[in-house]
């Protein structure tokens, strides 16, 4: 009898451990080894669910997903799968930029997508020009057509660090003058995630022309470190998981609809510094000093 009461109380257990399990769904319109690992850390660090990827191909509507279900989108090809109709589970979107999102979303933010952003925070690659140059108060800034929108945003905080934005639109990256004039006028060139000025067509002439007026390149993203960039802040794999389990444990109506990853490092090019005279301390150093400064009240 007792024996019998034991496995109905396992069962009964084990029913409402099911009944509590989440279906998180991530989607992508691409699969790489690098993203499966993605997906098998993340079912590891959340054993109680139920992680598994789906190619974007091979989904329908989000109306046809069950509504207590998470999806976890990543890319910018992702995203517009769901905005192709209101309805749906809660989603969280990686691997997008502002840039990218402007483009198809404006200023709207709509109610069930959380877009946690890919580019580096202004905010925090300003403090990263404050910590690396403590002297550059002009900071350059090129913008497109595309990234006009971010122009203010950065001028409100970079004013708040004690720091000037200038700017230049550069409509044709075939014309140097305008990122001429904008260096002439600038201690250190602040890049943005805007691939029309970014990119690897473009990249050499932006760092020629920089680093023959002794000017240093932050950002736009890490991935241009190696080129010749100075510095930047940016978010490995390990940190995305840590932001999305983080959002996971919470319920969706608590979760923003926009957010930078709170965990992230920094990657410096420290041949690119002793060019320029710059002295480095370790990237762990420049991380921990803006972990703090972001934790001040």
């Amino acid at each position: 009898m007792r024996l019998l009461q034991a496995l109905a109380l396992l069962c009964l257990l084990a029913a409402s451990a099911l009944a509590q399990a989440t279906d998180i769904l991530v989607a992508a319109s691409n699969d790489t080894p690098a993203l499966q690992r993605f997906v098998d850390d993340l079912a590891t660090r959340r054993p109680d669910d139920r992680v598994r990827f789906v190619h974007t191909s091979a989904l329908t509507s989000p109306e046809s997903l069950p509504a207590d279900s998470r999806l976890v989108l990543l890319g910018a090809d992702a995203l517009d799968w769901r905005l192709g109709t209101p309805g749906g589970p809660p989603t969280l979107v990686m691997q997008i930029s502002r840039v990218q999102a402007f483009r198809r979303l404006g200023d709207s933010r709509p109610p069930h997508l959380t877009l946690l952003w890919s580019d580096p925070p202004p905010s925090r690659q300003l403090r990263l020009i404050r910590q690396l140059l403590p002297q550059a108060r002009r900071v350059g800034l090129l913008y497109g057509d595309d990234s006009r929108f971010l122009v203010n945003e950065l001028r409100r905080l970079a004013a708040a660090q004690g720091l000037a934005i200038t700017t230049w639109y550069w409509p044709d990256t075939r014309d140097s003058r305008p990122l001429n004039r904008l260096l002439d006028g600038s201690d250190v060139l602040l890049g943005v995630d805007d691939p029309a000025l970014y990119n690897p067509g473009t990249i050499k002439g932006v760092l020629l022309a920089s680093y023959g007026r002794r000017l240093a390149l932050i950002g736009p993203t890490a991935a241009f470190i190696r080129a010749g960039s100075l510095s930047s802040s940016y978010s490995d794999q390990q940190d995305w998981l840590n932001e999305l389990d983080r959002l996971l444990s919470l319920a969706p109506q608590h979760w923003p609809r926009e957010a930078y990853p709170q965990h992230f490092k920094v990657l410096s090019n420290p041949q690119v510094a002793r060019s320029l005279g710059v002295e480095l301390s370790d990237d762990r150093d420049q991380a921990l000093r803006l972990q703090q400064w972001e934790s001040l009240p």
